[in-house]
């Protein structure tokens, strides 16, 4: 369960405020927090605060990597900006965040993330929008896959996210996404990894904290690989170390929170 921290995004207003202003400290220090806590990569994503996300990606790339070496996971919705920050990345080898599974976007995508040696996040959804049904994303997941294939990139370099939906306002989908997240594996062999948007469950609920961990408890259960999350919440934290004990991907000790609650997301992909 490799943890991705979901903190530097301009959809949080101080993230926002920093980006306008161009102030590099509250960055840095949600850069530090998050890298302290365990987070293996580091989502960043200048959010809707901005009017030419592509010009200012460059400087918040610039801005984490002075402070911390985790590895980048550059998140924006149109490739120009995501390329700009591709560029500005210096140390570890990134993630691409996101494509639609659309031939032309999928085209595009693989292409630069085979360019810039990236990882690549691919999404079950087309340009009609987010489909309720495993099987409808399974089918998309299959094109993305295949398409992967066919234009030689790496499956294992790879992930399917699923798209969690927040359950008080589709609470039936949280069922589809788990199931998706079985039949994936089933997919190629290896097959590709998957990642989900953890608190998204959560969107616009009391309770966050007790939602995102018992749905990441079932969400490793039904194989999920990583997950964008907020690596700050320590009992989240406990939940994926607890996790990794009962599905045998750690050896069990009495300390196994002590030794792994950081530990364990720090595994970088191989």
């Amino acid at each position: 369960m490799i943890l991705i921290g979901e903190r530097i995004n301009g959809l949080f207003r101080d993230v926002a405020q920093a980006i306008q202003t161009k102030n590099p400290e509250p960055i840095q220090r949600l850069a530090l927090a998050q890298t302290e806590a365990g987070a293996a990569y580091l989502d960043i994503n200048t959010g809707p605060a901005v009017a030419d996300p592509a010009a200012v990606m460059p400087w918040l790339v610039k801005t984490v990597e002075e402070v911390v070496d985790t590895p980048l996971c550059i998140d924006a919705a149109k490739l120009p900006a995501i390329e700009a920050g591709l560029k500005a990345v210096t140390k570890s080898r990134p993630i691409i965040n996101s494509t639609i599974a659309e031939r032309e976007q999928l085209e595009k995508y693989f292409a630069m993330a085979k360019d810039y040696g990236a990882y690549l996040i691919a999404l079950t959804m087309n340009r009609r929008g987010v489909s309720r049904d495993a099987a409808d994303r399974l089918a998309m997941a299959m094109e993305i896959v295949v398409t992967a294939d066919e234009l030689g990139f790496p499956i294992q370099d790879l992930f399917i996210d699923p798209l969690v939906l927040p359950v008080n306002v589709c609470q039936e989908n949280i069922v589809e996404v788990l199931e998706t997240l079985r039949q994936v594996r089933t997919l190629a062999d290896p097959p590709p990894r998957t990642v989900v948007g953890l608190s998204n469950v959560s969107q616009g609920c009391p309770h966050r904290s007790l939602l995102n961990r018992t749905f990441a408890s079932m969400a490793m259960a039904a194989g999920l690989d990583a997950a964008i999350a907020d690596v700050l919440d320590g009992e989240l934290r406990e939940t994926v170390a607890a996790g990794r004990v009962l599905l045998n991907k750690e050896i069990y000790s009495d300390a196994f929170l002590g030794s792994t609650s950081r530990t364990s997301s720090k595994q970088t992909l191989r």
